[in-house]
C-alpha cells in the first residue's frame, strides 16, 4: 500500500517557495514636484522669448526711423591767410608751426626804417607847405600896400594928366608932353588891376578847405604823413584772431615780403564745427536745431553733443569746378549729398584737428 500510494514531499520539499520582490513603485510624489519647473521653462520659451524678440525689433524700427547717419563728415574750422601789407625785408619771426597764439599776438616783423624815413620826408612837406602858406599870407599883405601905392600913383598921373590937358587947350604944352601924361595914367590903372589880381590869388591860396577849415596843403601833406605813419605800423604783423599758426616755414629772417603774398596761415581752433555730407534721401525728415551726435575716427570713443546749424544750399555738385552736365545722352542718375552743417554743444574732451574724418548721427524725431 506504501509503494502503490503516491509518494509524499518531504517537509522541507513542502515548504512554499519565497515570491520574487517585485521592484518598488515610483514615489508618487516626484512628478507633482518636477511638473512646476518644466511648466515654468515651456512658459518662458513660450512667451518670453518672442516677447523679446518683438520689443528688439520695436526698438530697432524706432531707432532707425528716428535718426539718419553719415560717415562722410569732417572736421571744419576757419583758416585765415595772413599777408603783409607791405612789402619789405623780414627782420623778425616770433612763432612756429603749430604754436597757439592770441588775438594781437606778434607773427613778424618787416623792416621799418624805409617807412620811417618817409614818416620825416612827409613832415618836412608839413613844414614846408606851412612855410608857403606863411609867405602866401605875407604876399597878400604886400599886396594890399601895393594897391594903394597903385592908387595913389592913378591919381598923382590923372593929376598931372589934366595940367597937361589945360595947358594943351591954351597951347602951351607941346603933344608929346600931352600924350606922356595920358599914358601915365593908363599905366597907373593897369598897375593897380595888377596889384589886385596878385591880392586875389594870394588870398586865394591861402583860402582854407570847406570841409576840413585847414589849407589845401597843408592837408595834403598832413595826409601823407599819415599814410606813412600806417604803412609804418604794417610792418608789425600781428595775429587777427586766436589760432594755430599752420605753414610757417615760408617765414624767413632776411626774406623779402611782397606785399599781399599770404605768408602764414592762422587755424581758428576756437570755433570748430563738423560739415557732414548726407545724401538727400536723408533729408526728407531733417531740421535745423535737431540735436546730432558726433564721433571721430582719431579719438575711439570720443562722442560729442552738437544739433543742426545749417541745411546746405545746393549740393556738392553744384559748387565744383567742373559741375555736372546732366543734359548728355549717357546721363546715369547719382543719388547727391548736401552739406550740412553741425555745431558743437559742447567742447570736445580732445583738440580739434582742422580735416579729422568724423561720423554723424542726426536724430530727426
Amino acid at each position: 500500500m506504501d509503494q502503490l500510494s503516491p509518494s509524499r514531499p518531504k517537509a522541507e520539499d513542502a515548504a512554499p517557495q519565497p515570491t520574487p520582490k517585485a521592484d518598488p513603485l515610483p514615489n508618487p510624489a516626484a512628478p507633482a514636484e518636477t511638473a512646476p519647473k518644466a511648466s515654468w521653462r515651456t512658459r518662458l520659451l513660450m512667451f518670453g522669448l518672442p516677447a523679446l524678440l518683438i520689443a528688439g525689433g520695436a526698438g530697432w524700427w524706432l531707432t532707425s526711423g528716428g535718426s539718419v547717419s553719415t560717415d562722410n563728415a569732417y572736421v571744419q574750422m576757419d583758416k585765415v591767410s595772413v599777408a603783409a601789407e607791405v612789402g619789405g625785408r623780414i627782420t623778425e619771426v616770433a612763432v612756429r608751426d603749430g604754436q597757439q597764439v592770441t588775438k594781437g599776438q606778434l607773427l613778424f616783423r618787416i623792416d621799418g626804417e624805409p617807412y620811417a624815413l618817409s614818416v620825416a620826408q612827409a613832415t618836412a612837406a608839413i613844414d614846408a607847405a606851412e612855410v608857403e602858406v606863411g609867405n602866401l599870407s605875407a604876399s597878400a599883405n604886400t599886396s594890399s600896400v601895393d594897391i594903394a601905392a597903385a592908387r595913389e600913383d592913378v591919381k598923382f598921373a590923372q593929376i598931372n594928366f589934366d595940367r597937361q590937358a589945360a595947358l594943351m587947350e591954351k597951347g602951351f604944352t607941346t603933344r608929346a608932353a600931352y600924350d606922356a601924361s595920358r599914358y601915365a595914367v593908363t599905366q597907373a590903372r593897369e598897375r593897380v588891376r595888377q596889384t589886385e589880381a596878385a591880392a586875389a590869388e594870394a588870398r586865394t591860396k591861402l583860402a582854407a578847405g570847406p570841409s576840413s577849415g585847414i589849407n589845401p596843403q597843408v592837408e595834403a601833406a598832413r595826409v601823407q604823413r599819415s599814410q606813412a605813419e600806417v604803412n609804418l605800423g604794417r610792418t608789425t604783423v600781428r595775429a587777427p584772431s586766436a589760432g594755430r599758426i599752420a605753414q610757417s616755414d615760408r617765414l624767413q629772417v632776411g626774406q623779402m615780403m611782397v606785399a599781399g603774398l599770404p605768408a602764414v596761415t592762422l587755424v581758428d581752433t576756437v570755433h570748430p564745427w563738423v560739415e557732414a555730407n548726407f545724401k538727400e534721401t536723408d533729408l526728407a525728415d531733417m531740421r535745423v536745431g535737431q540735436r546730432a551726435e558726433i564721433s571721430f575716427d582719431a579719438y575711439p570713443g570720443v562722442k560729442v553733443r552738437g544739433h543742426v546749424l545749417t541745411i546746405g544750399a545746393g549740393t556738392g555738385s553744384e559748387f565744383s569746378v567742373l559741375p555736372a552736365q546732366n543734359a548728355t545722352g549717357n546721363w546715369v542718375k547719382v543719388t547727391q549729398r548736401v552739406p550740412v552743417r553741425i555745431a558743437f554743444d559742447e567742447k570736445p574732451a580732445r583738440d580739434m584737428i582742422a580735416g579729422l574724418s568724423a561720423d554723424v548721427r542726426v536724430f530727426t524725431k
